[in-house]
């Protein structure tokens, strides 16, 4: 059992059960599932779908952190590529068609890449501490998205571009695939390539791992771009879920969310080794915290405030330093040392 508990994944998994748990007393029919014109319908589907989004920039994340950086970035990333993606598109005399389409996201893509690209030589060309270089993007980009849109919400009326974020493939969210697609991705090049070991070396001592003949900088450039990637796919598929871009607010504190869900996960700020799964499950929990938030009906205006001691009270539950002390505390408190008897018997 103490070795079940040791697991990175065992608190995590814990917790989104509880959750889950609760859901299903306070709403019996919580688990449910119907079939509704072609297309399975239910929280737990809920969930899945409109989570996809922040566990694709948990992923990308993952990996940042996992090399000893951060992006706050992210959610201006989100609303870049939604913006950049539905101009194009907008702009088409026929929004519906393939090649549009494909083009709008392709550019929106590419200009992801980019800013992943930018914040990577930032923190690797110019030394810039990875906090500052990424805040310098959250806050300009933002404002790049709004330039776009035009300070104005761009709505589109194409089937297709609406397909990403709200259609349906064999009965489920097509998000669910794009997820799932990202997620083999990132795990395989991670795990079953030498990437992955070399973001955890770079993480733990990065010149120890430059003097082993590991190019520690285009590691960490790589980390950026594939996070700036995570967050462009995102972008679209929060854009065509409601068929248009707010680069006001759409992605907003998407980064914080995403950093949650890795320390969730197991990964630590410190860089070194990373825990995919980890952060799935990581943000899943915070999607699933956010539903049942809304679903018990707590008023909007201290929701932040309830979610932000439901995430305290995770990581203190995950902390080992911290489980040790209440151990040691009840153990002292049940079976007094001979100091304490001696105390109260005099």
């Amino acid at each position: 059992m103490n070795g079940m508990m040791k697991h990175h994944l065992f608190w995590p998994l814990s917790v989104l059960g509880a959750l889950l748990l609760f859901n299903l007393f306070y709403s019996p029919d919580f688990f449910s599932i119907r079939m509704q014109g072609g297309q399975l319908y239910g929280s737990l589907i809920d969930i899945l779908n409109f989570g996809a989004p922040l566990i694709l920039v948990a992923i990308g994340m993952t990996l940042v952190i996992a090399t000893k950086g951060i992006d706050l970035s992210v959610g201006s990333v989100v609303a870049i590529a939604g913006a950049m993606s539905c101009l194009i598109i907008s702009r088409g005399a026929d929004q519906n068609s393939l090649g549009l389409v494909l083009g709008g996201v392709g550019l929106a893509l590419v200009l992801s890449l980019a800013t992943g690209l930018w914040n990577g030589l930032l923190v690797t060309g110019f030394g810039i501490q990875p906090i500052i270089a990424t805040l310098i993007l959250m806050v300009a980009g933002r404002g790049i998205a709004q330039l776009i849109t035009d300070g104005q919400i761009i709505t589109l009326s194409s089937d297709r571009y609406k397909f990403i974020g709200a259609g349906s493939l064999a009965a489920l969210p097509f998000a669910i695939f794009v997820v799932a697609a990202v997620f083999a991705a990132a795990a395989l090049l991670t795990r079953r390539t030498a990437l992955g070991l070399f973001i955890e070396s770079v993480g733990t001592n990065p010149e120890a791992s430059r003097l082993a003949g590991v190019r520690s900088n285009v590691v960490i450039l790589v980390a950026y771009m594939f996070c700036g990637l995570c967050a462009g796919i995102a972008g679209l598929l929060l854009s065509s879920n409601v068929s248009s871009a707010d680069g006001n607010n759409a992605g907003m504190w998407y980064e914080l969310d995403a950093i949650l869900a890795v320390v969730i996960g197991g990964t630590s700020l410190n860089g070194g080794r990373f825990y995919l799964s980890g952060t799935l499950v990581g943000a899943l929990i915070i999607q699933t915290l956010s539903t049942t938030i809304y679903s018990v009906g707590i008023a909007p205006e201290i929701t932040l405030v309830v979610k932000a001691f439901v995430v305290l009270a995770v990581c203190l539950i995950q902390s080992e330093a911290f489980r040790k002390t209440i151990a040691q505390r009840w153990k002292t408190r049940r079976f007094p040392g001979e100091k304490e008897v001696a105390r109260h018997a005099s």
